[in-house]
This record gives structure tokens, C-alpha cells and sequence, in this order.
């Protein structure tokens, strides 16, 4: 693989269609949200004070501090920089050093049960809690683990946060992270059983908001429950921007992934809609990305713009906003230079962590895969 130092946007075939950019759908059945890799042709936090975004993105790949990892699936940056990063397919938790990348096992995770999309997927980190959103033998739940946080503490037993997520062989969901209210939001799958997206009963195909502790939070739309939003078909990326709006990004089916503007109550449209259907009652998307462009997973805000990591699409994508909307058309980065994209993480400023995947069963995985790579953006 090549590794660049700055990248500049593509053009050409690679850029918009449309609306945005790229989806996820599965050529063959579009039942699964993400597609095995095509061969190259070559998430959770607001980071600051609103920027405006200058006209065109730049990203430099300032270093990779980290490779060799297996499955690496949700990553959490602790007090002090260091990270967390989860393996989906083998149970672990481990340690790395934001200045030199050192790894330090902190343990498997019991419970864990691994298998398709499901596994130990996103962390978040709170008051020395540890919160973890796993697959188990009979759900996803959220579970949160005592960590100390100093050399050689290991992670605690987990407790149950929520429990009760529909679980399946793909659209399992699972990213989380802390909004700035201080309530622990969660984004779902429908397990592809589509009639759940609606269902307002489900936990599945939905963004949840609830309590550190797992209890529906106060304000929710609908009385005594954690749903936030609903109508989606696969949520893998959730972020906040700097005025405290909510962003997710989600995957589609056959013709369109997204990237929606989450407000309380609102409907999002699956299965009834894809992408821009311009339906009342339906929420459409900011920006939509054909299928053969993104499968987004994680997704961040850094210098006025959502970054989001692609999977089949393999580039990152840049979407820069003005407010509630796109003040751009979005631009694609690293496109086939790294393979899969899984998570991406803003720690401030113009500062980005980037997590491959391309040994998650569907990538044609290298020397040295799957790695972090450290980005300074604009």
C-alpha cells in the first residue's frame, strides 16, 4: 500500500452524486451493510468552537503509531491521550500509547459472543467506566467495566447498562459515545428484519439516548424510553458539531448510505425510503452516497466538517457543514491508499485518529493491517 503524506480531494468519477457521495448496499442481495471489498483502483465527540470550513479539505497522514491489530472496531481516547481500542472478533480491549503506539492487552470481555458483523464493537469512556457495546448469545447490549486507568490495571467485570438490543448476523449497529448533555447515545441496527426500523417498541434501527446508568434520559420524545430516533436501517456513526447538533451516519441498502441531521422523535424514513425521498413525515438526509462510494462507520467533527470513514467506499470522506447544512459539496481522501476505513476519532483541534479494517473478514488485509493512523486535517 502507498502512504502519503497529504492527500488532496478526488475528483472526477469519484466525487458527489448528487447529494453527497457513497452507500453500502450488497451487490448481490442488499442484505448485509458491509459489502465485500472491491479491489482498489490505486465517529463520537464536537472537537472545539464552530470553524468555518475552508472551500477545499486537506488531510496529512502525520504518522501510523500503531499496527497489527485483529478486527479493530471501536476506539476511545482516555484522559492523558492514550486510546482504547476494541477487537470485534477476538473480546479485547487494549491499551495504546498516543505517543509511541504501544500496545497493552487490558483483557477479554466476557460475554462476547462474535460472529458476522457482531462481536465487541464500540467504547466509550466515562468517570473511570469503561462502556463497551457487545454482542452476547441472546442480544446487543451496553455494558460498562471499571477501569483504574494506570500500568497494569486491568479491566473490571462488566455490568449491564442495556440489554435488550435486537441482535443478528449484520446490521448490528453499535457505535456510542457521550453527547454534551452528559447522556450516553447508542446507534442500532435492524438486525435485517426491516419492519424494526418503525417499530418504536424496538431497540432496533434506532439512536438511542439514556442515563450513564442506562435509564431512559430525562427530555427523551417518547415517555419511559431510550428511543431517540428511529426509521434507520444500520447507524454506525454518531458525532456532535461544535453548536451541539447531532450527526449520524448509516448505511444503505442498494442505491443510497447517508448522513442525517438527528433530532429528537423525528423518522428517518427506513425501509419505506433511501436516501432523499422527499416524503412528509420522513426525515431526509444532509448528504447520500451511492452504494459503491462509502458503507460509513464511524464518524467525527473536526475544523467545521464531518469526517466519515468508509468500509466498501475505502476514502474518507469530508462533509463541510454550515449549521444544520452542507456548506460543500463532501470531498474524498485516502481513497485505496489504506483499504477499509472502520472508525474515526477527533481529539481537538485539527487532530484525528483513523482505524483500518481490513482483517474483519472482508478486506484483503497486508503487512502491518489493521493500523491507526494519526491525521491532522482542514
Amino acid at each position: 500500500m502507498k502512504r502519503p503524506v497529504v492527500v488532496k480531494a478526488l475528483g472526477g468519477a469519484a466525487a458527489l452524486v448528487l447529494a453527497a457521495g457513497c452507500s453500502s448496499g450488497d451487490a448481490s442481495s442488499g442484505s448485509t451493510e458491509e459489502r465485500p471489498r472491491t479491489p482498489p483502483s490505486a465517529s463520537a465527540s464536537a472537537s472545539g468552537t464552530a470553524v468555518a470550513p475552508p472551500a477545499a479539505g486537506r488531510v496529512t497522514v502525520a504518522g501510523t503509531p500503531t499496527e497489527g491489530l485483529a478486527s479493530p472496531w471501536g476506539l476511545a481516547e482516555l484522559p492523558g491521550g492514550d486510546l482504547l481500542v476494541s477487537s470485534r472478533d477476538e473480546r479485547t480491549v487494549t491499551r495504546i500509547d498516543g505517543r509511541t503506539g504501544a500496545k497493552t492487552p487490558l483483557g477479554e470481555v466476557p460475554g462476547v459472543v462474535p460472529a458476522g458483523e457482531g462481536g465487541l464493537l464500540g467504547l466509550a469512556v466515562r468517570d473511570g467506566w469503561v462502556y463497551a457495546y457487545l454482542t452476547a448469545s441472546s442480544d446487543n447490549r451496553i455494558v460498562r467495566m471499571r477501569y483504574g486507568g494506570g500500568a497494569g490495571d486491568r479491566l473490571g467485570p462488566p455490568e449491564p447498562v442495556l440489554t435488550g438490543i435486537p441482535k443478528g448476523f449484520t446490521h448490528n449497529g453499535g457505535r456510542i459515545a457521550f453527547g454534551p448533555d452528559g447522556m450516553l447515545y447508542a446507534g442500532t441496527g435492524e438486525t435485517g428484519d426491516t419492519g424494526l426500523a418503525q417499530d418504536r417498541e424496538s431497540l432496533g434501527g434506532k439512536v438511542l439516548r439514556m442515563t450513564p446508568e442506562g435509564r431512559p434520559a430525562p427530555g427523551n420524545p417518547f415517555p419511559g424510553s431510550v428511543v431517540y430516533s428511529y426509521g434507520h436501517r444500520n447507524v454506525q456513526g454518531i458525532a456532535w458539531d461544535a453548536d451541539g447538533r447531532l450527526w449520524a451516519a448509516e448505511f444503505g441498502q442498494n442505491t443510497w448510505d447517508e448522513l442525517n441531521l438527528v433530532e429528537a422523535g423525528r423518522n428517518y424514513g427506513w425501509p419505506e425510503a433511501e436516501g432523499r425521498a422527499g416524503e412528509k413525515g420522513f426525515v431526509d438526509p444532509v448528504a447520500q452516497w451511492r452504494t459503491s462510494e462509502a458503507s460509513p462507520s464511524g464518524i467525527a467533527y473536526a475544523r467545521g466538517a464531518i469526517w466519515m470513514a468508509g468500509l466498501r467506499g475505502e476514502r474518507l470522506w469530508r462533509v463541510p457543514l454550515s449549521g444544520a447544512e452542507r456548506s460543500g459539496d463532501p470531498e474524498a481522501f485516502l481513497e485505496g491508499e489504506y483499504g477499509r476505513l472502520r472508525t474515526v476519532l477527533a481529539t481537538g483541534g485539527d487532530r484525528l485518529w483513523l482505524v483500518t479494517s481490513e482483517t474483519d473478514t472482508r478486506g484483503t488485509p497486508g503487512s502491518g493491517d489493521d493500523r491507526i493512523l494519526r491525521l491532522r486535517v482542514e
